[in-house]
């Protein structure tokens, strides 16, 4: 199969190849202060308009250009640069601008399944990247988008701001410096009111005014098969990740820095599903990922549902809570927690559950980015790609348990987790939570899913060939990650 690449794209549209490796002005040497940063935001619904307000807002940032496979979101975005009397360039493919000289980073807050492929095609050109959390869709991308920044000695920050936390990070000093005494378990929090995106009864009709071959891009082109295309991508594994992977990227990725771990887990676990309603979705709204590291294991709960059945007469007033957190990270530790309640603050308790000290404050993730890309230096950079790499796989290979697994009873649950106490007391009360909400889990079970040994050095799962195939996907002619960047 001929597969058109991105210099192949730009070829056949009358650029050279010159043009297309060409360095920007920040490659060839230091920032001076004469220069702007000149930055195209591609995926600019919803996060991607906070990236437009938020590199605007930087000194010395200028937006040339906007990228979408929608026109209306696209017309919409631009007409807001026209009426404060700005130009901007529009286009519907980022193709198109990856040989523009005055181009000088790149970002980008498209669906997940494009995360990778654009940042390498950026980096490729010349650019920097700016790329939304998870940085890809599998393990093998988010590898490859890393070997793509060093190749091509490019500034890519991962959108996990929670690393630009001055707060977090001065807790997470004080954890480490043993003043809890030694971790216990590290959980991570996601519950997050997620009610039913409907169920359709054939495909869709995608608006003329979104390009679709361009925003399936890399994954299976299928008919549309929910009844919005726009965000509920989420919840369907060919485009999205599910709330681990949407959500929960932010929380495993403050769990691994509050542990200190680098790489991998040895092993994982998923159990979960998709329960308490029928639709369109196909990723767990209820689910426990197990990470075992060497330090203390990772433990990472998603609940979709509300506390119970009666709680759904308002969806998001009554979700559940564990120790004060519905979405964030409790540390447990010898001699109390260390609770991380948001992105921005930690605070210690003892075991008493008395607080005992607390960290605030956090500082601006886009303007750490645009001080990175002027000073060259990728250690400059809080949330670097290989962090993001490593936290986004870790989504992953929960959900690579949770595919690979099969319907369980609570029994057997019960007893494949029964050696570690953590992980079952996580699973009795997820029992709990879904029979409170009307589920039978009797008739509709949960998912146990397979465990996976993985090899952190070589970031493969151990002698399991089905986990491998799942840790990358075939990719569609034109929209092919590379295997050599």
């Amino acid at each position: 199969m001929a597969y058109l690449t991105r210099r192949g794209f730009l070829q056949g549209t009358g650029s050279s190849l010159l043009a297309l490796t060409s360095a920007s002005s920040f490659a060839a040497g230091p920032w001076r202060p004469c220069d702007e940063v000149r930055i195209a935001c591609v995926g600019i619904r919803s996060r991607g308009a906070d990236h437009i307000e938020g590199l605007r807002r930087q000194p010395g940032v200028r937006i040339v250009a906007l990228v979408d496979v929608d026109a209306e979101v696209l017309g919409q975005a631009a007409k807001k640069f026209t009426d404060r009397g700005e130009k901007v360039d529009t286009y519907a493919d980022l193709r198109q601008v990856l040989d523009r000289k005055d181009v000088d980073a790149i970002s980008i807050a498209t669906p997940n399944h494009w995360h990778a492929l654009q940042a390498i095609w950026a980096c490729q050109a010349g650019k920097d990247v700016y790329v939304e959390k998870p940085v890809s869709h599998n393990i093998w991308e988010g590898g490859q988008l890393v070997a793509a920044a060093a190749k091509y000695g490019r500034i890519v920050q991962a959108g996990t701001q929670s690393r630009s936390s001055h707060g977090i990070a001065a807790g997470i000093a004080w954890l480490q410096a043993g003043n809890l005494g030694k971790v216990h378990l590290a959980r991570g929090l996601c519950y997050k009111p997620r009610q039913s995106i409907g169920k359709v009864r054939g495909p869709q009709t995608v608006p003329q005014h979104i390009d679709y071959e361009l925003w399936t891009g890399p994954a299976p082109k299928r008919p549309l098969a929910r009844k919005s295309l726009h965000y509920d991508w989420h919840w369907v594994t060919d485009t999205g990740n599910g709330d681990v992977g949407n959500q929960g990227i932010h929380q495993m990725d403050i769990a691994r820095w509050a542990l200190g771990e680098l790489g991998l887990p040895r092993r994982t676990l998923s159990v979960g599903g998709r329960l308490g309603y029928d639709d369109d979705g196909n990723t767990p709204n209820a689910q426990v990922v197990w990470h075992e590291y060497d330090s203390a294991p990772l433990l990472f709960e998603v609940r979709g549902l509300p506390r119970d059945k009666a709680a759904q007469a308002e969806w998001g007033k009554g979700m559940d809570t564990f120790l004060g957190t519905r979405i964030g990270v409790v540390m447990h530790c010898e001699g109390g927690t260390l609770r991380i309640p948001d992105y921005t603050r930690a605070i210690a308790f003892d075991a008493a559950g008395k607080e005992i000290q607390r960290f605030e404050g956090a500082t601006d993730h886009y303007a750490n980015f645009v001080d990175a890309v002027r000073s060259r230096k990728a250690a400059d950079l809080r949330g670097s790609i290989r962090e993001g790499h490593v936290s986004s796989a870790l989504c992953h290979m929960g959900n690579v348990s949770h595919e690979l697994g099969s319907l369980q009873g609570k029994a057997e649950i019960a007893a494949a987790v029964a050696k570690l106490p953590e992980a079952s007391a996580a699973c009795e009360r997820l029992f709990a939570h879904l029979e409170a909400n009307g589920v039978d889990l009797e008739k509709s079970p949960l998912r146990l899913g397979k465990w996976l040994a993985m090899d952190p050095a070589t970031e493969r799962f151990r002698d399991d060939p089905a986990a491998e195939r799942l840790a990358t996907r075939e990719y569609r002619a034109g929209f092919v990650v590379p295997s050599e960047v």
